[in-house]
């Protein structure tokens, strides 16, 4: 279903050629003067330069050639030659008509899938989910969720970080501790435990401790540099300590992703590509991409072009240990392997850019990826309080994703509770649901790339540019729905008939715009774009209903119109919800 949008250019268009100039000045945008006119096309002061002509007489001899258009109503020419539309109601009407037929919502698919991997989420093992981890997960999720609805292959990838110093910091605390496993035995050869010698509870202890004394105990620090080396050349009882980790925080951290909404097709680490790096790295050296510097194995990937000091890419250190670099290169060529992928994205804080800078381009320099497969480093900013610095607990520690979570799901309650009487579990569950409206819809309502202030308050309010606020739309037109059916209403089949006041004209050119905003939202991967689209979708809709009688209408055809006008309303909203990762309750 083509964009209302192309439409309206296509046939501006064939006005230019008839009136005697070349349709590519006929592009039409909407307004930015929408008190008068709904589109507008300036092309004409564009040809004026070709035509040697006045850009008025140019305009004026375009809008002689759209007298009679079924799809503009109103045709006007300013000076020194803007030519301002408006719509006709029976066009737009049957726009809407076709768009609530489709099972898409006129959206179609793209012509030319791809298949694409999408690289977020990024947690440590060992370690719980904390505020920092929030931005990648929501944004990773959404930008998952938009390309998959235009058709595209989706890998999302939670890409563990496991196999770092960490490891090897976790190994020596526990041998502190448990000296006797088995584990710790260099002469083993028999079956290690199935069950894990630690909790979850514990482990996430045992990593902060260690980590705070390797800062003083120079020997400890030393011990967990070899601990980790040894992992890595696959001493067998830390490999299988490996496993147990893993086992451990992979099933706590499915759980918290989950209460996010946020699922991944893989769960990959680190430690799985492994295998890949003494090839890759072999490979590199002997094609003369690698070299030694100073002990460390490097790539120069600086280019001519560049304005400032790009570092070579090191691949390992001086004594042989890898590095997240290294790891990551190893990443793409798994991916490649097994995956075989048109695009990487990877959403990453944008501090991290340089290093992303040096992978890519090694990755290219040395072979790993195809000439044609693209890269995209989507970084985001930093999550703030009110104070402007980056999130933290009362304490100034970095706060526990589920604790930040449990505050909002209370403040949510609270509220709930406020405004109207219900169950205690039903209005718990509610506040689970817009309680996630709140958090996702204020991340995501910000442009990825900009810090943002985290406020409860605001964003849990169901007043102004908030989840909440959405979700009251939604649940709004739910109950108005529900009544016209316990009224014995019955609208399936009715067609959406032309407007009979502004608001309701307002209503249906916002759901008009549906496809145009999600081709732009996933070509720019831009989760605000839809944020901001059904913002202002549920605006339009709530002047309509403060202005509009639907349930009232005596006309019964005007009244199963405006029911299906609602439905309409619904089906789009709750898409775009979906693609942001949230959903709507039946009542608030």
């Amino acid at each position: 279903m083509k964009k209302l949008l192309d439409l309206i250019t296509e046939e501006m268009e064939s006005a230019f050629e008839k009136a005697g100039y070349a349709g590519k000045y006929a592009r039409v945008t909407l307004s930015n003067r929408p008190d008068l006119c709904e589109y507008q096309c300036n092309g004409a002061m564009a040809a004026a330069k070709e035509y040697h002509k006045a850009p008025f007489l140019i305009a004026g001899g375009v809008a002689e050639a759209l007298e009679g258009s079924d799809l503009l109503e109103e045709v006007q020419v300013v000076n020194p030659g803007f030519i301002n539309l408006k719509i006709s109601a029976g066009f737009l009407s049957g726009y809407l008509n076709q768009m609530q037929q489709e099972e898409r919502l006129g959206y179609e698919k793209t012509e030319k899938p791809k298949t694409i991997i999408i690289d977020y989420g990024g947690p440590n093992v060992a370690k719980p989910l904390h505020v920092g981890h929030l931005r990648s997960a929501i944004i990773g999720e959404s930008i998952k969720r938009i390309t998959r609805f235009a058709g595209h292959k989706v890998i999302g990838d939670v890409h563990l970080g496991d196999w770092g110093l960490q490891m090897g910091l976790i190994i020596i605390e526990l041998r502190e501790r448990k000296p006797t496993l088995v584990y710790f035995d260099p002469e083993y050869e028999g079956e290690y435990p199935a069950e894990a010698p630690f909790t979850i509870s514990e482990l996430e202890e045992i990593y902060p401790s260690a980590s705070a004394r390797s800062k003083e105990d120079e020997a400890y620090k030393e011990a967990a540099m070899q601990a980790t080396f040894e992992l890595q050349q696959g001493r067998r009882g830390y490999q299988e300590l490996l496993k147990h980790i893993l086992n451990v925080s992979v099933t706590d951290l499915k759980q918290n992703y989950a209460n996010l909404n946020v699922e991944f097709d893989l769960w990959k680490g680190e430690s799985d590509v492994q295998p890949y790096i003494p090839a890759m790295v072999q490979e590199m050296a002997d094609k003369g991409y690698a070299y030694k510097s100073d002990g460390a194995l490097v790539v120069d990937i600086k280019e001519e072009t560049d304005t400032k000091e790009i570092p070579p890419c090191m691949l390992l250190k001086s004594d042989g240990a890898s590095l997240y670099t290294t790891t990551d290169l190893a990443t793409i060529v798994e991916r490649m392997k097994l995956y075989h992928p048109d695009e990487m994205i990877y959403v990453v804080d944008k501090r991290q850019e340089m290093h992303f800078v040096q992978v890519f381009r090694c990755a290219r320099k040395c072979g790993l990826v195809t000439e044609d497969t693209a890269f995209r480093f989507l970084g985001f900013g930093t999550m703030n309080g009110k104070d402007g610095k980056p999130f933290k607990t009362r304490e100034g520690g970095v706060m526990r994703l589920e604790y930040l979570l449990s505050d909002i799901n209370e403040e949510m309650l609270k509220k709930i509770r406020e405004s109207r009487p219900m169950g205690e579990e039903e209005a718990a569950d509610i506040a689970k649901v817009v309680g996630l409206s709140a958090v996702k819809y204020g991340d995501l309502s910000n442009q990825a790339s900009k810090d943002y202030v985290f406020d409860v308050d605001r964003f849990t309010s169901s007043e102004g540019n908030t989840g909440p606020y959405i979700l009251y739309t939604i649940v709004r037109i739910k109950s108005i729905l529900k009544k016209y059916e316990e009224q014995g209403g019955q609208a399936d089949g009715a067609d959406i008939l032309a407007y009979e006041n502004e608001s309701e004209k307002a209503l249906m050119r916002e759901l008009a715009r549906f496809n145009s905003v999600m081709e732009n939202a996933c070509e720019e991967l831009a989760p605000h774009k839809i944020c901001a689209y059904i913002y202002d979708l549920a605006n339009a809709f709530n002047k309509f209903y403060h202005e509009t009688s639907i349930l009232g209408t005596e006309e019964e055809a005007q009244k199963k119109s405006r029911i299906r006008l609602l439905i309409l309303t619904r089906r789009v909203l709750e898409v775009c919800i979906g693609l942001l990762g949230f959903e709507a309750p039946e009542r608030m």
